[in-house]
């Protein structure tokens, strides 16, 4: 059975909401998938699971650097992340703020990584709290990154 994690960094709460959302609605989608903060992941969690979804606040257009941290400690995975499903997402102070560049670098390192990374847009969006609106994107997001990681793992 494919599984997934959700791994995101949160000052205020607010990435955290997204990441729970899109983990419980890949899991609610057959996709196992547990939802776990920056700081409890080492690289290896990333060769265990089938689909790997990234979320940041956006600091000056760029992920967090724990985010960044992560993906520069997974320098010597290369290779080994190839085929995995990915996706990203991002929460901002400000409308304008960077939340797609912020994304478009999640998905960067994950292409370098040789992910397939689910289309649809970059990935959900939040300025400040999430609302039902996001919320309603995010559940899409994880149903639709499930539905690929079980066509591509079973």
């Amino acid at each position: 059975m494919a599984t997934g994690l959700v791994i995101y960094y949160s000052r205020s709460g607010n990435t955290k909401i997204m990441a729970k959302t899109i983990a419980d609605a890949m899991t609610a989608a057959g996709v196992p998938t547990a939802c776990k903060s920056v700081s409890e992941v080492k690289p290896d969690d990333l060769l265990k699971v089938d689909a790997i979804v990234v979320g940041s606040p956006t600091y000056y257009g760029r992920a967090a650097a724990p985010i960044a941290q992560l993906f520069d400690e997974t320098v010597s995975k290369h290779g080994k992340l190839d085929g995995k499903v990915g996706g990203a997402f991002s929460s901002s102070a400000n409308i304008g703020g960077g939340n797609e560049t912020t994304i478009c670098e999640i998905n960067n390192m994950m292409l370098i990584h040789g992910m397939i990374i689910q289309g649809d847009h970059y990935g959900p969006v939040s300025i400040g709290k999430p609302d039902n609106r996001v919320l309603e994107q995010c559940a899409r997001r994880g149903q639709r990154i499930a539905a690929l990681t079980k066509r591509l793992f079973g």
